[in-house]
């Protein structure tokens, strides 16, 4: 269980967030000196150098995403032209990618921060230059949509893997469908049918909950209230769920932690999203989601808030008591990974910001203040990661670690990517400027 420690704000990690944007514009440099485009996107570190992983491309955003955070956070221009152009040059194609469900990630890191940056006057206003960001964040949202499965009372965004499958992490996505819908796009089908960006943002944020979150209701001999299954499996004849699965997990019935943060912080996003709004009909069930996967998080992580992998992995057993002390990357036995607590004290941070509830906020401190020092931070100018120990795909053993198997000391790019925004988070907040979200009014 998380010791949350009542004692730290903001403030208090000024100098920790600071030398982390000090210590990531030299990781952003390294890498995009290295990278070649003709090599896919980089998903994570094999010996301190980002390498790729054809699977899906679903990390270009968060490359270039980052750029424009180095910017967002210390103004230094160079970072927000290599954002720019990169943008242009690479990201035609994930606008109009129809095989994956990952628009959220990859465009509105990318197109929507662009914008974000414009609608607050951090950037010059360009009419030509606006019009290219909202066409492309319109068209990502709508081909997001088109990803479609209907089920009883609603229906679903399917991931890579089919229209059978739901996965859990789409619902940080969903952010696409909401920038598209903010400004006033729909999705055109069959016979000019219009269908609502808004409505299928809140069935499939409804489907998540209901079918990926549990809620210790005896729903199965596995309900624990906040377990979090990745992948949830439909029958495609008549729309009937089936059965929870996992891809990256351990297993269907145990949480991968990364699929449990990533449903922590797109719910808390979307509720604030919803209330930004005016729509907050949906929030009864969108906020007990969030609370439940919050306290999953804070009751099964270890002391300092940097969870293990997965909360069943075979081996945490032979870790004596792992979730009543520190994490320990170093183990022989099982990962911890860092890139889930980055996501997770985003998440933290703004459901208890939402609620005024501060045993989350100062939960989200106690996570970042881990994260954002060593062995996590990486400090070593030859090592392009900024935040080591994370995982991919533990089942199909793509992650890079020790001679005793257990991955250690590489990065990834969203685990980067998501440092840098929660360290962003905290920066606004401590010097007073606008709060970070992923949209903003046009002024």
């Amino acid at each position: 269980m998380i010791q949350i420690r009542q004692d730290l704000t903001a403030g208090a990690l000024e100098k920790k967030v600071k030398a982390l944007f000090e210590i990531s514009a030299g990781k952003i440099h390294s890498l995009a000196a290295a990278w070649r485009p003709e090599r896919g996107a980089p998903v994570f570190t094999s010996d301190g150098n980002y390498t790729s992983r054809g699977w899906t491309e679903w990390t270009q955003g968060f490359q270039f995403g980052a750029e424009i955070l180095q910017f967002d956070a210390t103004g230094e221009k160079e970072f927000l032209e290599a954002g720019r152009a990169h943008t242009v040059a690479h990201m035609a194609s994930h606008v109009s990618h129809t095989g994956v469900h990952d628009h959220g990630f990859n465009n509105v890191s990318t197109y929507g921060n662009l914008l974000r940056l414009m609608n607050e006057g951090r950037i010059a206003e360009e009419p030509a230059e606006r019009q290219f960001y909202e066409l492309a964040l319109k068209v990502s949202g709508a081909i997001q949509a088109a990803r479609w499965s209907a089920i009883a009372n609603g229906g679903y965004i399917y991931s890579f893997n089919g229209p059978h499958s739901l996965f859990v992490d789409t619902i940080r996505s969903l952010r696409a469908l909401a920038i598209s819908h903010q400004l006033g796009h729909a999705l055109m089908g069959e016979n000019d049918k219009r269908h609502s960006l808004l409505l299928r943002l809140l069935d499939h944020a409804h489907a998540t909950a209901r079918y990926s979150i549990y809620y210790g209701e005896g729903r199965d001999h596995y309900d624990v209230r906040g377990r979090t299954a990745h992948e949830s499996i439909f029958n495609t004849n008549d729309g009937n769920y089936r059965c929870p699965n996992s891809q990256q997990g351990y297993s269907p019935f145990s949480t991968w932690t990364r699929g449990l943060a990533w449903a922590m912080c797109g719910f808390a996003e979307q509720l604030e999203f919803l209330r930004a709004i005016g729509h907050s009909e949906a929030e009864p069930v969108l906020l007990k989601a969030a609370e439940a996967t919050c306290d999953f998080y804070l009751e099964n992580t270890p002391s300092d808030g940097i969870p293990y992998w997965d909360t069943g992995a075979p081996q945490l057993y032979r870790l004596a008591d792992w979730a009543g002390q520190p994490a320990d990357p170093f183990n022989p036995f099982e990962p911890v990974d860092s890139s889930a607590a980055a996501i997770a004290a985003q998440g933290l941070l703004r459901l208890g910001k939402l609620l005024g509830n501060s045993k989350y906020t100062q939960a989200g401190l106690t996570v970042a203040d881990t994260l954002f020092s060593e062995p996590y931070l990486s400090t070593d100018p030859n090592h392009q990661g900024l935040i080591l120990h994370a995982v991919y795909h533990r089942p199909n053993a793509w992650d890079r670690g020790g001679s005793d198997g257990v991955p250690r000391g590489q990065a990834c790019m969203w685990g980067d990517y998501h440092a840098r925004e929660l360290a962003l988070y905290l920066l606004r907040e401590i010097q007073g400027k606008p709060y970070l979200t992923f949209w903003s009014q046009r002024p």
